[in-house]
């Protein structure tokens, strides 16, 4: 457990919880776009919208645990600024709206922690992505759990507990972004920021019912770190609704004077209003190789199938095709390792790593330097040989995970390598677009018979965000999948 202090006009570090009782449900929290306009028109406060959201927040923590920081004080005040601003006339895309941040990324007078134990000090300054959500006018009201430097698809550890799945407290939300998912899937807050090295927005979106954005590489800065893991992770949107993901995307877009990776500007909140045509989606059932012999789950199966039967009622050209992954793993791993050694050297007190950390270090220790640059400079000819499929598809249709949320506790006292084999088994559909580093989007697909939910992967090829966007609310719009909240959210 985390024995950090409150910090300076930030409050405190939050702390798991094991009481589970729940308390009566609130009336819905309204969602990002909902929230800026009620403020645009005079219709709340953001204090009232920050207060309400930390009060949700302090209610869930014993339940969900979703939370490693809150900055009640700080954010308060930013609500007060931010109502005299609006009182003013003063109007921007966020002005007063409460947001939250994954536990990656920094934010002034808060530690960085990234899921691991031990004392980190507090950040100096923001990062890019929140100084530009600062700019569009959010109040940061807290950083969000993530698992030990991201490296898997839940969100659990000794420095913080688990963190729970709003939908059934005894799965995992997913992770490594699984707080940010669990917060704005139980309406604690509109929407929140995580990042995705290996499908760590779609992969949590997916088990909690959300919209969750993967951008392209560089399209939201990962400064101060300029070519995070290797340039496997990007920082990406999670929301309840197409829109609200697409106004978060548009305000924390945009490069650090530093960043390797430029992309030119989108215009998201346009795409999600936009009609995207008439498209011709690949569906695939078949993920890379990854030596497990992994195949989705029959019900997530159903639940996929079923929404690519919604995409041909609405239209669309749907038919069954195999992207040529090629051996695409031999890339991932030497610089997925080699990005978890570089975080993890960084840490003053290796000995409080998760053996299965210190076991990846090692790894990429070795496979740095020479291999890693190889890994890298075939990422031209995976481009081709991947991107070929668009040659005759516009989107590609998989679905995000081969299995339902996992149990909490599934993978305590795996090693790292059964840890990695049961990961690639539940998860092996996310990762070869952080390779390529072309977006996706996760949108809900359903849910299992016993109440989890289940999603799909909308991935394009390079800068195609506006396209799968577009789709991704035509979707939403017949679906209607935001009519569905978890119990007492």
């Amino acid at each position: 457990m985390s024995s950090a202090e409150p910090t300076e006009q930030t409050g405190s570090a939050l702390r798991p919880h094991t009481d589970r009782d729940r308390a009566p449900a609130p009336a819905p929290m309204p969602g990002l776009a909902e929230s800026a306009r009620l403020l645009a028109d005079s219709t709340t406060t953001s204090t009232a919208l920050v207060a309400d959201a930390l009060a949700r927040i302090e209610a869930a923590q014993p339940t969900l645990n979703a939370f490693r920081h809150l900055r009640a004080e700080a954010a308060l005040a930013e609500a007060a600024e931010a109502d005299r601003r609006l009182a003013a006339g003063e109007r921007l895309p966020l002005l007063g709206v409460p947001v939250a941040v994954k536990d990656d990324t920094d934010v002034a007078g808060l530690p960085t922690h990234f899921g691991c134990d031990g004392e980190r000090p507090p950040a100096t300054t923001d990062s890019e992505a929140v100084r530009r959500l600062r700019a569009a006018g959010a109040v940061i009201v807290g950083k969000t759990n993530s698992c030990e430097l991201g490296q898997w698809p839940f969100t659990e550890g000794p420095a913080f507990g688990a963190t729970r799945n709003p939908w059934n407290t005894a799965h995992t939300p997913g992770g490594s972004s699984g707080g940010s998912a669990a917060a704005v899937a139980a309406g604690l807050v509109p929407a929140a920021l995580g990042s995705d090295g290996a499908g760590s927005v779609r992969i949590p979106a997916a088990w909690t019912h959300l919209v969750g954005i993967k951008p392209q590489r560089g399209r939201v800065s990962v400064h101060p770190h300029h070519d995070a893991f290797q340039g496997l992770t990007v920082n990406g949107p999670l929301a309840r609704t197409v829109a609200d993901a697409a106004l978060l995307l548009d305000a924390a877009a945009g490069a650090h004077p530093g960043d390797f990776h430029r992309p030119p500007a989108v215009r998201a909140s346009d795409a999600a209003r936009r009609d995207p045509g008439r498209l011709r989606i690949a569906l695939a059932w078949r993920p890379p190789l990854t030596l497990t012999g992994a195949g989705p789950d029959p019900e997530v199966r159903r639940a996929v199938a079923a929404l690519a039967e919604t995409l041909a009622r609405l239209g669309h050209h749907v038919e069954e095709a195999r992207p040529r992954y090629g051996l695409i793993g031999l890339a991932f791993v030497p610089r997925a390792t080699a990005g978890i050694a570089e975080f993890a050297a960084r840490h003053p007190e290796p000995a409080l790593l998760d053996p299965r950390t210190r076991s990846a270090l090692r790894t990429g220790t070795r496979l740095g330097g020479r291999v890693v640059r190889a890994a890298r400079a075939r990422e031209v000819r995976q481009h081709h040989r991947i991107g070929a499929l668009f040659d005759g598809y516009d989107v590609l249709l998989t679905p995000t995970t081969a299995a339902p949320p996992p149990r909490i506790g599934t993978f305590d006292q795996l090693s790292a390598w059964r840890t990695d084999v049961t990961m690639a088994a539940a998860c092996p559909y996310a990762w070869p677009w952080n390779v390529l580093g072309w977006p996706g989007v996760n949108v809900p697909a359903g849910f299992t018979r016993s109440g989890l939910p289940v999603g799909a992967q909308l991935l394009g090829p390079s800068r195609s965000e506006e396209r799968l966007i577009a789709l991704a609310a035509q979707l939403e719009d017949d679906l209607r999948w935001y009519d569905h909240r978890p119990p007492s959210s």
